[in-house]
């Protein structure tokens, strides 16, 4: 498997969000069911996985794991997109959804008026996330 770049994002108190090259977001097993590793990572893994040219859009495909113990009801990360020339093209919302713990989830977004080619950057800016509480 190729190289993809890979967010990762706190979501206790303040964000702390780097990028670092990575191989494999998941593990195989040897009954070659997929998880996201032994135990939890307390943060949310977010991957660039394709962007597919639209007409006038371009469509990006992330591949995310909740890395807490429990589920995340609602992420929605503020995403700032920098065309190539690394100038702010916009700030726009991508709602994830429900995270359950541990399993990835591909989500995609469209963005109308730009073209991948003209993409050059993506910033997590920051997070609203609702987990669900432990107890009744």
């Amino acid at each position: 498997m190729g190289t993809a770049k890979e967010v990762e994002a706190s979501s206790r108190g303040r964000h702390d969000i780097g990028i670092r090259e990575r191989s494999a977001v998941a593990a195989q097993t040897d009954e070659g069911e997929t998880n996201a590793g032994p135990e939890p990572t307390n943060s949310v893994s977010i991957q660039l996985n394709a962007m597919k040219e639209g007409d006038n859009s371009c469509a990006l495909t992330f591949l995310v794991v909740n890395g807490f113990a429990e589920p995340i009801d609602k992420v929605v990360y503020e995403t700032v997109l920098f065309d190539g020339d690394g100038q702010v093209d916009r700030l726009t919302l991508f709602d994830f959804g429900t995270l359950p713990p541990g399993r990835p989830r591909v989500r995609q977004f469209s963005v109308g008026g730009m073209t991948c080619a003209n993409l050059g950057q993506i910033l997590i800016n920051g997070s609203h996330t609702d987990m669900r509480s432990c107890s009744p």
